[in-house]
């Protein structure tokens, strides 16, 4: 493997970082160290959110940049008498992607490595061997023989179970795949939008925030939120990619490469007209490219942020993703430097007329 620049360094200890939603600590501390260095202030809320304040001008708006620290993965919820693990799914989980992959078990003792196991299909009936197994049906295997041996390992119920894959950037350089870039790559979008303002003049305060289970209803960007009232937020997380065999256009018609997506519509919210409207005149002014895209099923941390208070302006800007929610997903490059790119033109476009005009817009 080539040695790997600052950046793609960075990448890869969000990524390698494990946590499960409500358990983020490991992936928080490392997005801290990077972000500290270009904010005025660094703080944690209460449940773990984590907000680093950089001032432009100090009573300009606030503008909130968010990506969701938590990964999807499973917590222990129980250990058998022959030291079998039995799990809870945190996030949505599809079965058919979980079979045989390796998970790395967090305890206090150290990391347990664990394999998701199930019944072997040659002892199955034939019809049985037709349907998917079930996610109840499956359990974690750490080599452990008894509930006592598995216990002296440092296992116990509430422990994460976290899936294991290590960095990799492919034979197309551009192409980078690893676990949890849902959604370490908006943790690190609002890393590079702060790092990218350092020596911008603008009339504006940036939150670049890492929030809490987001996986599992959208929590931490409630209390995030709360704490920073924001004039204007974004949420930054990925998109699902419809570059692959077997997806229509009408189901999904993104392509990674062809820049950031631009959200009209999930199940948490309608983006807001005003704001997507200026985003999109930014990105043509530009010449930033994106796409449009619209998720019917799953929302983003901006489902939360417009709620808050007496209403927040609010669009969310994604990455398209292949295979997110499952051991390792693909995205690409040039659509993570082209949101960071459209984010920061649209902060330095902004102002509290601008803000007034967006928000009655």
């Amino acid at each position: 493997m080539t040695k790997l620049n600052d950046q793609l360094t960075m990448l890869k200890e969000l990524t390698d970082a494990r946590g499960i939603s409500g358990d983020e600590r490991e992936a928080r501390e490392v997005m801290e160290k990077y972000i500290t260095p270009y904010a005025t202030e660094v703080y944690t809320d209460n449940i773990g959110s984590l907000i680093a304040k950089k001032v432009g001008q100090e009573d300009g708006p606030k503008v909130m940049v968010a990506g969701h620290l938590d990964e999807v993965g499973f917590m222990i919820t129980r250990i058998d008498d022959n030291g079998f693990l039995y799990f809870q799914t945190i996030g949505g989980w599809w079965s058919q992607v979980m079979l045989a992959q390796r998970v790395t078990v967090v305890t206090s003792k150290g990391d347990v490595t664990g394999i998701v196991g199930s019944k072997p299909p040659h002892i199955m009936t034939a019809e049985a061997r037709k349907k998917p197994v079930e996610i109840k049906d499956m359990f974690i295997d750490i080599g452990a023989t008894s509930r006592e041996e598995a216990e002296s390992f440092g296992v116990r119920p509430g422990d994460s179970a976290v899936p294991y894959f290590e960095f990799t950037q492919m034979k197309n350089e551009k192409l980078l795949l690893a676990k949890a870039w849902d959604n370490r790559i908006g943790c690190a979008i609002a890393i590079e939008v702060l790092k990218n303002l350092k020596d911008e003049t603008h009339p504006n305060v940036v939150y670049g925030v890492g929030t809490v289970q987001e996986e599992v209803g959208l929590r931490g960007a409630k209390t995030a939120t709360n704490a920073i009232k924001p004039d204007i937020g974004f949420a930054v997380d990925t998109g699902i990619a419809g570059d692959t065999p077997g997806i229509s256009p009408k189901e999904a018609d993104s392509k990674i490469g062809d820049g950031p997506q631009i959200i009209l519509y999930d199940a948490s919210m309608i983006s807001h007209k005003g704001l997507r409207d200026f985003v999109i005149d930014t990105a043509d002014s530009k010449e930033i490219p994106y796409q449009y895209a619209n998720l019917a099923a799953g929302g983003t941390d901006s489902g939360s942020i417009h709620l808050t208070a007496n209403g927040v302006p609010a669009l969310s800007i994604t990455i398209a993703t292949r295979y997110i929610h499952s051991h390792a997903a693909i995205i690409h490059q040039d659509d993570f430097d082209n949101a960071v790119k459209l984010i920061v033109e649209v902060i330095k476009g902004l102002d509290a007329d601008k803000v007034k005009e967006i928000t009655f817009n």
